[in-house]
C-alpha cells in the first residue's frame, strides 16, 4: 500500500472521530451558564438581599437633593 493513502485515511478518520466535540462543548457550556442562572436567581431572590436591595432603594427614593 502506499503510505499517502493510509495518511489521507488516518487524516479522515480523526477528522470525523473529532466532529462532535464541539456541539458537545457547547452543551455543557449551555449547561453551565444555566446552572449559574439558577443560582444566583436564588441568591437574589433570598429573602437577605432582597431585603437589603429593597432597603438601599427606599434610601435612594429618600435623599435630600
Amino acid at each position: 500500500m502506499d503510505m499517502r493513502w493510509w495518511t489521507r485515511v488516518r487524516c479522515r478518520a480523526g477528522a470525523a472521530g473529532e466532529a462532535g466535540m464541539t456541539t458537545a462543548e457547547y452543551a455543557v457550556g449551555t449547561l453551565a451558564a444555566c446552572a449559574l442562572a439558577a443560582v444566583l436567581y436564588k441568591v437574589v431572590t433570598s429573602g437577605a438581599v432582597s431585603a437589603a436591595l429593597q432597603a438601599l432603594i427606599e434610601k435612594g427614593l429618600h435623599a435630600a437633593f
